[in-house]
């Protein structure tokens, strides 16, 4: 065949070309598929979860819900029966203390005033005719006690003449004891006059009023309400506590709290005061927590539900690591147990395994938190100082060397003074240095697990201390309970995963990616 006949050949058969061009592709995605899905290379990005170490802010918080009062407010009564004649004021005035709030009819206190002063007048009249007759009484003494030094009267009429002075002076006393009694009732009545008119016994804002204009009120049985005044300038927010972590509060430790309309607004404060009387409701027990904060906008307002925060240690710009890619070494100096596998099964609480009964917290270790020699000399000099202040803050707090000197917990540059256990409050094991196992999966695919020095954690990422840099990849989880075709190593992991118990897959923690 000349080379005419064989480019004409093609040429009326171009479609052939094509089927084989699509069916060679076709073999070589259908095999790449294969390799990621079912073959070696499942083993890394199809099988684990992962999340990139980088730095952020951690917070060991006790979250509570509250609700909003004001500090400073009062409720304004009647002191006087009588029918609410006028209110002159409405929810959400603004009065000064002094000003006018509401008048209550005053005739009937009025009149019982007039017929007081009318009574003291007359009692007055007396008291001068009373004061007449004693004049006249000593005149007369003074008579007969000359006639009788003449022997010009008799015994008797003297006698007489001092008994009627000493009537006269009698009847002037218990005249004057009168007038005293009237002129007491007198102020009563004149008090209750002008309790007739109520006045604001404090500057603030009428938050809300009970009485209505024209109701008539009766004082006999107890003391009506009329309205409340409250200074919204600064609110207190009551929280209620749970038995269980009101031990970790302590005064004067920082405290926020967002509302439902706040657009995640923060507003701070401290915590002032832990009421030491429960409240139960369907036997749980909640303790009051109290602090105040500043409302100068008065965008906050009573009766305000509140999501609080209480900041029981904090640390800024540091490594973070999720706590599902941790493994809690056992007896490790100030930590606690999580059970096997990465992650403590996925979120197992503390002190717990998946499927077994609680295991007892280890008690604090007197050692001091060890990292090995190669692990600190590939630390920054900021790691091995924050290292350093990690273990005075732990002998501190009773989890570091025997007779170490304390130090003070503000000397701690990435965390908060508060971190430090304050009077009352328990030493939290998440605060000291501890000693952690995770898994890091290389740049090749391979995965090796490393010992860290972690620090101050919370539920969702721990303080990297040691053992791993920013932008490291561990794992945090697996995507399948057993990955087919995979090597021993990732059945193992398949197992026990950092996923969760039976090697059921976790929700992938901040900073996770596929």
């Amino acid at each position: 065949m000349n080379p005419t006949q064989k480019t004409s050949s093609v040429r009326r058969h171009p479609w052939r070309t094509a089927l084989l061009i699509l069916a060679a592709l076709a073999l070589l995605g259908g095999g790449a598929a294969w390799w990621f899905k079912w073959g070696p290379g499942a083993k890394t990005e199809s099988t684990y979860i992962t999340a990139t170490i980088q730095r952020g802010d951690i917070e060991d918080q006790v979250a509570a819900t509250g609700s909003l009062q004001p500090r400073d407010y009062v409720d304004v009564g009647a002191q006087v029966s009588g029918q609410l004649r006028k209110l002159h004021v409405e929810v959400g005035t603004e009065v000064k203390e002094g000003d006018l709030l509401a008048e209550i009819d005053a005739e009937t206190s009025q009149a019982r005033v007039d017929a007081s002063r009318a009574q003291l007048r007359s009692q007055q009249a007396q008291m001068a005719e009373r004061e007449l007759a004693l004049v006249k009484a000593e005149r007369d003494l003074q008579r007969q006690k000359n006639l009788m030094a003449e022997e010009a009267t008799t015994a008797e009429t003297l006698q007489n003449a001092e008994t009627a002075a000493r009537t006269a002076r009698a009847q002037i006393n218990s005249l004057k004891a009168q007038m005293e009694q009237v002129q007491a009732s007198m102020r009563v009545e004149e008090a209750n006059l002008k309790y007739t008119k109520i006045y604001a016994p404090m500057a603030g804002t009428v938050v809300s009023i009970t009485a209505r204009q024209g109701q008539t009120l009766n004082t006999n049985q107890q003391a009506p309400t009329l309205l409340r005044i409250a200074d919204l300038s600064v609110m207190t927010v009551q929280t209620q506590v749970s038995e269980a972590d009101v031990s970790k509060l302590r005064q004067d430790m920082p405290v926020y709290f967002t509302t439902l309309g706040g657009q995640g607004r923060r507003w701070y404060g401290e915590l002032k005061k832990i009421e030491p009387t429960p409240t139960v409701t369907n036997n749980v027990v909640l303790y009051n927590a109290l602090f105040e904060v500043p409302n100068s906008n008065r965008s906050l307002m009573t009766q305000m539900t509140a999501q609080v925060f209480f900041v029981v240690a904090e640390a800024r710009d540091v490594l973070m690591v999720p706590m599902s890619a941790l493994t809690i070494q056992r007896g490790a100096p100030g930590g606690r147990e999580r059970g096997a596998g990465a992650g403590g099964q996925g979120g197992v609480a503390p002190g717990r395994q998946s499927g077994t009964a609680p295991v007892a917290p280890q008690a604090p270790s007197t050692e001091r938190p060890r990292v090995d020699r190669e692990a600190f000399e590939k630390m920054t000099p900021e790691e091995r100082e924050r290292l350093r202040e990690r273990r005075r803050q732990a002998r501190e707090q009773g989890q570091g060397g025997a007779g170490a000197p304390a130090t003070s917990p503000s000397a701690t540059p990435n965390a908060s003074p508060q971190a430090a256990a304050g009077p009352g409050a328990a030493p939290r094991a998440t605060r000291g240095p501890r000693q952690a196992k995770v898994k890091v999966l290389l740049a090749d695919g391979t995965v090796e697990e490393r010992e860290v020095t972690i620090g101050i954690g919370n539920r969702v990422h721990a303080e990297v201390l040691s053992g791993l840099k920013e932008g490291d990849r561990v794992i945090a989880g697996t995507r399948e309970a057993e990955p087919r075709n995979s090597s021993p190593q990732g059945s193992a992991l398949g197992q026990r995963g950092p996923g969760g118990p039976g090697g059921m897959p976790a929700a992938a923690p901040a900073g996770a990616r596929r």
